[in-house]
This record gives C-alpha cells, structure tokens and sequence, in this order.
C-alpha cells in the first residue's frame, strides 16, 4: 500500500489539481474520500488533519500537507525532473501568476460554501448560483485568456509541458461547464484543455474516472 494518501473530494476542484499533478509525477497515492456532502469535511477526523476542514489534504514523506498550491510547490520542489514550476525565474514567476489567477481570484469566491451563502439570500436560489458562477467565472477565464496572450504560450499554458498552471486550469474550467458558463469564445483556453485532456495523468484525475464517494 502506498505511503503517500490523498484525502479529496471528486468533484473539489482544488483536490482535482492535485490528482493531477500526482499523476503528472507518476507518485502511487491512496485516496481517501472526504465526503462534503455529509459534511465529513468538518468532522473531527478530517479537523485533526486539516484544521481548516478543507480538501486536499495530502499525507507524504512524513508530513500532512493542505492548500493545494503548496501541495503542488512542495511536489516541484522535492520530486526530480519535474515540469510543474520552471526552473527559469521569468518562466516560474508566469506559471505562478496563471495558476495564481485561478486559485486564488476565481476559485474562492466561487467556492460552494460561498456560493451557498448567496443562495441563502436569493428569492430563487438556482438561479443566484448560475448568476454568480456566471460572472466571476466567466470574468475570471477572459482575464486569464488574456495572460495566455504571450509569446510563451504553447501547447500548454507555459510552453510545451503541462505544469502548474495546467493543473489549476482544467479543474476550473470542468467547473465553468458544470455550471453553465459560456466559455466558446476562449479559443486558447480551449485548445490547451483539449491537449491536457488527451493525457492520460488528466484523464485518470478526471472527477468522472474519480466517482463520487
């Protein structure tokens, strides 16, 4: 049995990343599903992981890691022949700024806890979720359609090799469709989702191949 524990949720899209980037590095994990729908996430179990009651929490070398940026730093920082963070300062400080945009701009206003809380003061609720997810979702990917306008995009976000960014872009975008939101006009964001999805480390961390708990 492997070392290394993935404690997710199929559908977060933070743990997503981080299947992903396991699959990526070709590192064997034991997942571990946390069920937010039951709440499992804030139960004492989870809480004595993960204070915070969030998923991803990864166990490995020894250490229990959440935030799932840190989790993918941590992975470029201490596996060998890594493609997730660039070893060049201006190619790492991009792949940052992209993977940053999503996790930090889009994602957590997006977040179904907060998401929740709109709802809750909506006199239709359906409706104040796919308004929302709407606009900051759809914002967020046209701004970030704009950053891949740059001489060092390529067949991924940086270049060649899908690496961090990649990892934070196709889960977002999984949830950009899961909630209706108009993504036809992002040719760039479309054509690199495209090749990420055709690789076998995106295929296999897909929430559909994962399966709900």
């Amino acid at each position: 049995m492997s070392d290394v524990v993935l404690y997710d949720y199929w559908r977060s899209s933070a743990s997503y990343r981080v299947r992903i980037a396991l699959n990526l590095l070709a590192i064997p994990y034991r997942a571990v599903p946390v069920d937010i729908v039951k709440r499992a996430h804030v139960g004492p179990e989870h809480l004595a992981r993960n204070p915070q009651g969030l998923v991803p929490t990864l166990a490995i070398d020894g250490r229990i890691l959440s935030q799932s940026l840190v989790i993918l730093e941590y992975l470029a920082e201490t596996r060998q022949n890594t493609d997730l963070i660039p070893a060049d300062i201006d190619a790492r400080a991009r792949v940052r700024t992209l993977a940053y945009a999503i996790a930090m701009d889009i994602h957590p206003i997006c977040n179904l806890s907060v998401v929740a809380h709109v709802m809750a003061q909506a006199d239709d609720g359906d409706q104040a979720r796919l308004d929302w997810m709407s606009r900051f979702v759809g914002a967020g990917l046209a701004a970030f359609e704009r950053l891949l306008d740059h001489p060092a995009t390529g067949d991924f976000c940086q270049g060649d090799r899908p690496g961090m960014a990649d990892c934070c872009l196709v889960p977002q975008v999984f949830n950009a469709l899961r909630w209706g939101v108009d993504i036809s006009g992002f040719d760039a964001i479309n054509r690199i989702v495209a090749n990420c999805e055709n690789l076998p480390a995106f295929a296999a961390a897909h929430p559909d191949k994962v399966g709900a708990p």
